[in-house]
């Protein structure tokens, strides 16, 4: 399991180690060994102590009490007074003993130092001024609280490698669907213009097809009657040779009647 200290907090760092609240909560500290753990990334302790069952449920639900007093903060609605008791209670505790050696500070403690010091960051920030600059990470699903210090006063995500990239990442996505979708909006039109032209095409060839069959019809009409002008001239003709016979057989008939 890899913990993340972002809040810039320890008592929000250790409420964030329950992710996902609203939609698929995540656990963090699922064993004993995990809250010890913890600790030590933390800062709280050097080594990791021994840590029970019952000393982990006691530390989860001094986890989600933090919760529910900061989140009553930032509505401003009142602290409920049972987790404010429980709280106190818990600062109450005997904290970490800090020694100073040749290698260094050292932090010793057991499970309910732990909580001691959880609790202690919880009363420093739910009664100092940084209250008003915690927030909830603006991703949606996201329900960890951090404490905003940029200078603007407009940090949005609890952190950039995890919420951050999702949401730029689903922007990214978002861009090139719409995108695309334009492109084959373009594409569509293009093709109906096409269509369009080549049915404007069609019917244009079909009218010169249908005017050229007309053309040809008026000639051949035309030298059909040609061929029955001649055909009659013809036919004129024959007739007026054999009336000049006919007269020709006439005149010798009156020949022979004088002999």
């Amino acid at each position: 399991m890899t913990f993340v200290f972002v809040s810039g907090d320890l008592a929000l760092d250790f409420a964030g180690t329950l992710k996902w609240r609203r939609s698929a909560p995540e656990e963090l500290l699922g064993t004993p060994a995990d809250a010890g753990r913890w600790a030590v990334e933390a800062g709280v302790l050097t080594a990791p102590p021994a840590v029970s069952t019952p000393d982990l449920t006691a530390l989860l639900v001094l986890r989600e009490q933090v919760y529910g007093l900061t989140t009553a903060a930032l509505a401003g609605r009142a602290l409920p007074a049972r987790d404010l008791r429980a709280l106190n209670t818990a600062a109450a505790a005997v904290p970490p003993r800090v020694t100073l050696t040749a290698g260094g500070i050292r932090r010793v403690g057991d499970a309910t130092a732990i909580g001691a010091a959880v609790a202690v960051a919880a009363a420093e920030l739910l009664g100092g001024p940084e209250i008003a600059a915690v927030r909830e990470c603006a991703l949606e699903e996201c329900t960890r609280l951090f404490v905003d210090r940029s200078r603007a006063g407009n940090r949005a995500w609890c952190g950039m490698e995890e919420c951050g990239n999702r949401v730029k990442a689903a922007a990214y996505r978002a861009r090139r669907g719409a995108v695309r979708a334009g492109a084959a909006g373009n594409d569509a039109a293009g093709d109906d213009a096409a269509g369009d032209d080549a049915a404007g095409d069609g019917a244009g060839g079909g009218g010169a097809a249908a005017n050229g069959a007309a053309a040809n019809g008026a000639a051949a009409n035309g030298a059909a009657a040609n061929g029955a002008a001649a055909n009659g001239a013809a036919a004129n003709g024959a007739g007026g040779g054999g009336a000049a016979r006919g007269g020709e057989g006439g005149d010798s008939s009156v020949r022979g009647d004088v002999g």
